[in-house]
Order: C-alpha cells, then sequence, then structure tokens
C-alpha cells in the first residue's frame, strides 16, 4: 500500500508548536505558490532557489524572477537564498545518464543533489525543517521524493516535511494563481534533455 504522504503532513502541521523555520527548495514561481499558500499559516519559511538543472541560464534566472515576483504579488513574507548558477554539478551527475527518459536515473540523482544542499544549508543556519516544492508537480514522483528526503534528514539529524503537494488540488491551485498573477509557466522540467524530450514530443 502506497504511503499518504499528505495525510503525514497534515498530522505534522496540526501538532507544530509555534511557526517552526523551514528551509524550503522552490524550483519555480508556478510549484512554490500553492505550497507557499498552504504551509505560510504554519512556519517561517525561507525559500531556497537551488537549480544547477536549469538549462540554459537565461531559464534559470527566468524562472528565479518568476518565485521573486510571486512572492511579492501573493504578499507572503518568506526570504529568498539563491546560491547562484551551478550548473557543473549537475552535468556531472548527468554523465552517462544522458539518454535517461524523464522520471528516471538522472532525475533522481538530480532530486537528491537538490535536497542534499536544501538539508546541508538547513542543518547549518539552525533551521527545524526542510522540504521541498517539487511534489506538487504530476510528473514528479513523491515516492522518490519523500525517500530521499527520509535518508537525508537521518544523515544530517534535521527533520523532513513529508508531503504531496499535488494531492487536493495542488496542481491545480498552483496554476489557478499562475493564471491570477500572470506568472511566467515553462513548458519543460528544467534541464536540457527534458528540453529536448518536449520539443521532440511537440514535434511529433
Amino acid at each position: 500500500m502506497k504511503t499518504n504522504y499528505n495525510q503525514i503532513m497534515e498530522e505534522t502541521l496540526a501538532n507544530l508548536k509555534g511557526k517552526p523555520k523551514l528551509l524550503l527548495h522552490a524550483c519555480c514561481g508556478v510549484c512554490s505558490s500553492s505550497v507557499l499558500e498552504r504551509l505560510y499559516p504554519f512556519f517561517d519559511i525561507t525559500l531556497l532557489y537551488y537549480n544547477p538543472n536549469i538549462y540554459p541560464e537565461e531559464e534559470y534566472f527566468k524562472r528565479f524572477d518568476a518565485l521573486k515576483e510571486i512572492v511579492l504579488k501573493m504578499k507572503i513574507k518568506v526570504k529568498i537564498i539563491e546560491i547562484g548558477y551551478e550548473s557543473k554539478e549537475f552535468k556531472s551527475l548527468a554523465k552517462g545518464l544522458e539518454n535517461e527518459k524523464e522520471g528516471g536515473e538522472r532525475c533522481t540523482k538530480c532530486f537528491y543533489l537538490r535536497l542534499e544542499k536544501t538539508a546541508k544549508l538547513a542543518q547549518k543556519y539552525n533551521f527545524e525543517y526542510f522540504s521541498t516544492t517539487l511534489s506538487v508537480s504530476p510528473y514528479k514522483n513523491s515516492e522518490k521524493l519523500n525517500k530521499i528526503g527520509k535518508v537525508l534528514s537521518e544523515k544530517y539529524n534535521i527533520k523532513y516535511l513529508y508531503s504531496d503537494f499535488k494531492k487536493k488540488e495542488g496542481y491545480k491551485r498552483s496554476s489557478e494563481l499562475a493564471n491570477k498573477y500572470n506568472i511566467y509557466r515553462q513548458h519543460y522540467c528544467g534541464c536540457k534533455y527534458s528540453l529536448n524530450e518536449a520539443l521532440e514530443y511537440q514535434n511529433k
């Protein structure tokens, strides 16, 4: 039986005391919108924009601008950390996996890379929780994401907020908010391999 990560999150939220500090990895403005709406009442949130997979560099900054824009338009008071375009890290992990289809081993390693950076920074700066907005996408495997979160939680001794943000129409809500605030929406996951795959699909 599949684990209900949304239920686990709701139980966690119901038992929180005060507003703990959460370092939330953000992949883009659209995905972050409904996640922020849901978590903002419960946490003191800092967003981490760490996405070395995104290609090309202009796209990286386009998505970063969209993230800042949605935060501003939703009038949510959160800090945003951006640590630069570190594309070499993704290129290194993708070596030998260039022909993997989206959702395969390359994606799993990419999830781990971004979540580990989040966990490390959360530990370094004394956050109580870390998590990611990635599970809001219907194309992202929540089981994989949460299993990685569990491993890193134990490795860095920091709580991971289990989630499946696509539940309760989270993805639909993110689309509604993007339309409401006229936020840029990308048509591919992020890396050049997913871009090529999306272009191949469009040209069929």
